[in-house]
């Protein structure tokens, strides 16, 4: 016991944080040996995914630790190269990537959109600390026009994960103090691009899945569609969400995880509420909250705008899809496909949001290193 104390105490980073991801994966188990129920009625045992989950997830906190050991300043070097091999990556997967629900999304099992999102976060971090944007020509050509041409790539395959990421970057350049006025021509042509992404979908259909974002904007804001179309995945996961009280019915007690097709990805966090109430619902909200705030700590303790603005844009980027998968399973936004960071059945999202903490924990270990050295030259002089 001594010798697994000492092993933990000698693990660099954030404490806090390496508590919050180990209490998601356990999390994760626990809602995965009950949400698979789907799955298994196709074939197989509770445990065939229950233990695959657990497989997965040692390997990303393998991942975790390994990326958290690499020095903040290589990731600052790979910055331009990972916004490269993003954009080609989208680019194949595009061309030969496995077709997900009617998009292409996939390319070797991979969502290269994931990964996609990191290379263009390290890149934005990079640019915006070495440059000061005094015109907004120069910060269209270097911000706007690389962030469009990996928003334009994913948008083609998913909708709500592009939109993720418009957000994500808004957030980027909002906390990286932008100038006002680049802020709002910036804003201007988002919504110039947003339209016309929804007037496509009601005419040309360019674009392969603006037709079904148009639609599924359609029905959640339509009551007529939804008296019409009752029993909707949408309307199970409320069910699971209303029923589960304070408490909720307890563990593997869902009655939903039956019907849910995706009761183990998008809806996960319907059945956590309905087996554990609003105290596990409001618990797992807590450890994401709390997941940002040591964000923000870490970020307020760093020299380096590269950090800052990386620590602060990977953990937005995790929450943000956090909130957008609850909202979506208590039905507070239109369906979206997206899964719940570190909870969701793993995958190759699972593995990117190993590396993004990953990293995160890697700036955090190089500031604990920092200011411990920085203690230390005061208490000799």
């Amino acid at each position: 016991m001594n010798r697994i104390l000492q092993n933990i105490k000698d693990i660099k980073g954030d404490k806090v944080i390496w508590a919050v991801v180990l209490l998601l994966c356990i999390v994760s188990t626990l809602a995965i040996y009950s949400s698979s129920a789907s799955l298994t009625l196709k074939g197989g045992y509770f445990t065939t995914y229950f233990f695959k989950q657990i497989g997965m997830i040692i390997g990303s906190f393998i991942v975790i630790y390994l990326m958290h050991l690499v020095p903040i300043g290589w990731y600052r070097r790979i910055a331009f190269p990972a916004l490269i091999l993003s954009a080609v990556l989208l680019i194949a997967t595009l061309l030969w990537g496995k077709s997900v629900h009617g998009a292409r999304r996939e390319l070797f099992g991979i969502i290269t959109a994931d990964f996609a999102k990191i290379g263009l976060i390290l890149y934005l971090a990079m640019t915006m600390e070495k440059e000061k944007f005094h015109t907004f020509k120069n910060f269209a050509l270097k911000i706007l026009l690389p962030s469009a041409v990996i928003f334009i790539l994913i948008i083609i395959g998913s909708t709500s994960a592009a939109l993720l990421l418009l957000m994500t970057v808004a957030l980027i350049l909002f906390i990286s103090g932008t100038n006002t006025r680049h802020l709002l021509k910036s804003a201007a042509i988002a919504v110039v691009i947003l339209g016309l992404y929804v007037t496509d979908g009601y005419t040309t259909k360019v674009f392969p899945r603006s037709d079904t974002a148009v639609e599924r904007l359609r029905k959640f804001f339509s009551d007529e569609d939804a008296v019409k179309e009752r029993n909707t995945q949408a309307d199970y996961a409320q069910i699971a969400v209303a029923t589960g009280g304070i408490v909720g019915k307890g563990p593997g007690n869902s009655t939903q995880r039956y019907i849910l097709s995706q009761a183990y990805s998008d809806y996960i966090y319907a059945i956590i509420v309905e087996e554990y109430g609003l105290v596990g619902g409001g618990g797992l909200i807590l450890l994401y909250l709390i997941l940002l705030y040591r964000a923000i700590i870490i970020s307020r303790s760093c020299t380096r705008f590269f950090s800052i603005l990386t620590v602060l844009g990977l953990v937005l980027s995790i929450v943000c899809q956090a909130i957008l998968n609850m909202c979506v399973a208590v039905g507070l936004l239109p369906v979206t496909g997206q899964p719940l960071p570190l909870v969701s059945l793993g995958g190759s999202s699972l593995l990117a949001f190993s590396i993004s903490l990953g990293i995160v924990l890697s700036v955090s270990r190089a500031t604990d290193e920092r200011i411990k050295s920085e203690k230390l030259k005061m208490e000799n002089e």
